[in-house]
């Protein structure tokens, strides 16, 4: 089963605001089998629901490590939406 996924993340710590987003968006693109895709509002994640879900939550839990304090908001949506997305 597959799963798009999209993500807006809000660090609430100003100096690091754009280094996190980017660090969080490069270390998505890293994991073989997810694509990435990014726009100026959110990130959207796509490929196999058991392989996107577990990065995506270890990614948030490294920010939420990292600077304590950050907003992020998340939606699910089964299946591979990448292509609907492109035709919008």
């Amino acid at each position: 089963m597959n799963v798009s996924i999209e993500i807006s993340l809000y660090p609430l710590a100003e100096e690091k605001f754009k280094t996190e987003i980017w660090s969080f968006i490069k270390r998505l693109r890293n994991v073989a089998g997810l694509k990435v895709v990014t726009n100026g509002m959110s990130t959207q994640v796509f490929g196999d629901y058991d392989l996107a879900t577990r990065h995506v939550m270890a990614e948030i839990k490294h920010v939420h490590e990292t600077l304590n304090a950050a907003v992020f908001v998340c939606k699910f949506i089964g299946g591979d939406r990448s292509e609907v997305e492109a035709e919008t």
